[in-house]
């Protein structure tokens, strides 16, 4: 099943979309239905010129990192748990890389350390498994736990779910364990891009949510500059890491 929900959100993607709908405007063009497979292969165009462009892309991600702004560690309430969503660091894989790779969403390892040492909460419950198709050898969570030990939380402090692969599957997994600590008060750490969606499948759960959002991408204001409206490979990559929270949340509304 996931593999599948994966391949039907790839052929959804922007670059894909595009591409399957200019092989179709060529297949137009071939059979002789000029006007039909012109129009169709402008709109493949534009269409990915669009989620190309970086001042789309950072609009985009500013829709969704505003709906819970950056909160100050020494003005969010305490909680009965920090629980941390994986997603931020990629485990070692040896010989090819010896360490762990923290990703861009690596920040919310650090965030969930401010937010232990403030006394912000008693423990720090990491959610994060395995992906079938990983090199990795180790789920997430024991490659997240060995950081946040070289920032100084205690293993005291650490409880591991390693099973989980999805933002779905970390709020299933993360329950039992949430619930077997009595915790039901917890401050949710994850990448602003990400916060409504995990708000989304969190808040189905009967838990008390306090939204601690780090890992912010887009300032005020958007840059406007004339060559921020060319198509620009990373800005692809940034509007469709968007485009895929937005398709989460209508999964959310269909299937929750």
């Amino acid at each position: 099943m996931l593999l599948l929900i994966k391949i039907l959100s790839q052929i959804a993607y922007p670059l894909l979309a595009s591409l399957l709908l200019a092989i179709g405007a060529g297949l137009l063009l071939w059979r002789g239905r000029r006007r039909t497979g012109a129009w169709l292969l402008t709109i493949a165009i534009a269409w990915l010129w669009l989620w190309s462009t970086p001042v789309f892309g950072d609009w985009l991600r500013a829709t969704l990192e505003q709906r819970y702004p950056a909160v100050s560690v020494d003005s969010l309430p305490t909680a009965d748990a920090i629980v941390l969503l994986g997603g931020a660091v990629q485990p070692a894989a040896p010989p090819e890389r010896p360490d762990p790779d923290l990703s861009a969403a690596a920040d919310r390892v650090w965030h969930a350390a401010r937010l232990y040492h403030a006394g912000k909460a008693p423990f720090i419950l990491i959610s994060g498994g395995k992906l079938p198709w990983s090199s990795a050898d180790l789920p997430e969570a024991e490659a997240i736990a060995d950081i946040l030990r070289q920032l100084g939380v205690p293993d005291s402090a650490l409880i591991l779910e390693t099973h989980s692969r999805t933002t779905r599957e970390n709020r299933d997994d993360s329950l039992p364990i949430l619930h077997a600590h009595g915790a039901h008060r917890i401050l949710l750490v994850t990448s602003a891009l990400h916060m409504p969606r995990a708000m989304a499948l969190f808040s189905k759960s009967g838990l008390d949510l306090i939204p601690a959002a780090t890992d912010f991408e887009i300032a005020r204001p958007i840059d406007t500059h004339p060559l921020r409206w060319f198509p620009d490979a990373q800005a692809l990559t940034d509007s469709t890491r968007a485009f895929k929270e937005y398709l989460g949340r209508s999964i959310v509304w269909l299937l929750d």
